[in-house]
């Protein structure tokens, strides 16, 4: 049986910036790259969604062929207090609770369409409780109701500073045996899990949480890894970050890089100048990093949010452009090709 891909990844801003206001689009540039989407919320967080007519609009105009597609594990609560109905997890304090349902009401949009846009969609199961071993059944009952639709697991919500403070119940850690059962089911069903889990905490500047990561990575090593944002969230600044990264990716086959959200503002091109120690990493591992929007915002902001990873495709080689816009996510879905083993 081949590897199977573990995505780690940060939590969508849902067309947000790193604050949390909504960001103006940007000056958009024309299409260059044709990109596949890794990271992609079709709800929100109080489980809303522009529609598949808009999805399919933002796609094209941004010159997205594909994306692999997600609900929203998690809502956020209306308190009775609130005057006004918070629809982001940062807008106020009120908790977060998890949410099953937003596996069924993707699956329902995403059949509902004819076989040509069905294709373009890749569609993960994200609809439990991380923290909790039972969350594993619910992976398995979503499985059994849409045989051969899912193509893999996730967004998996780990540790993620304000959203793990605001959210009922024990902190997910990649260490728990909840999370071990469900990288075995992983494996068993050849899915690749898309997962978010900081490098540290915030404001600290140390990989205090790099330990749990690593060893979900250790020790499941059927299970390919994809860490969106390279555990990278807001206020986590990691000084000798591309060194951890080289380290892991040098020492573990089964781990790749997904790079969406804040990573590209607080990172890859801080005030849009591109960080060479990045463009040097991917090359040196062009198979092992993939792009996302993480935002489940399908206005004119979501090719902008597409177009700022322009600055680094760019300045890559064309091959390895070609694969970290697109070839790379491709080889990790279900039925497609092997990535070679240890590849770079």
């Amino acid at each position: 049986m081949r590897p199977v891909v573990l995505v780690i990844a940060a939590v969508s801003l849902c067309g947000q910036s790193p604050n949390g206001r909504a960001e103006s689009p940007r000056l958009l540039a024309p299409i260059r790259h044709e990109v596949f989407d890794g990271h992609l919320h079709f709800f929100d967080f109080v489980q809303e969604t522009p529609g598949m007519d808009a999805l399919f609009k933002a796609m094209d105009n941004a010159g997205v062929t594909d994306a692999v597609i997600s609900g929203m594990p998690l809502v956020k609560t209306w308190d009775e207090g609130d005057a006004r109905r918070p629809t982001y997890y940062m807008e106020n304090d009120s908790r977060a609770y998890w949410y099953s349902a937003t596996d069924f009401l993707l699956a329902r949009a995403i059949l509902e369409l004819p076989s040509d846009k069905q294709s373009r969609l890749h569609p993960f199961i994200c609809g439990f409780n991380s923290a909790d071993r039972n969350g594993v059944d619910h992976v398995e009952r979503m499985l059994a109701l849409y045989p051969g639709f899912w193509q893999g697991i996730g967004e998996v919500f780990l540790r993620h500073d304000d959203l793990t403070a605001l959210t009922y119940g024990e902190t997910p850690r990649a260490t728990s045996k909840a999370f071990g059962r469900l990288l075995e089911l992983a494996a068993k069903h050849d899915l690749p899990v898309l997962v978010h889990s900081n490098i540290g905490p915030s404001w600290r500047q140390m990989p205090d949480y790099l330990d749990e990561i690593e060893s979900a990575i250790r020790r499941y090593p059927d299970t390919r890894l994809i860490w969106a944002h390279a555990g990278i969230s807001r206020r986590i600044v990691i000084a000798d970050h591309t060194a951890i990264l080289r380290r892991l990716l040098g020492q573990y086959p089964n781990l790749s890089i997904d790079l969406s959200w804040v990573i590209f503002e607080q990172e890859i091109a801080p005030g849009g100048t591109l960080d060479r120690a990045w463009v040097n990493l991917i090359e040196e591992y062009s198979g092992r990093f993939m792009i996302g929007s993480d935002t489940s915002d399908f206005s004119e902001r979501y090719k902008s949010i597409v177009q700022r990873s322009y600055v680094l495709l760019d300045a890559l080689k064309p091959e390895t452009a070609r694969k970290v816009a697109r070839d790379n996510l491709l080889s990790l879905l279900p039925g497609s090709r092997s990535v070679a083993k240890g590849a770079r």
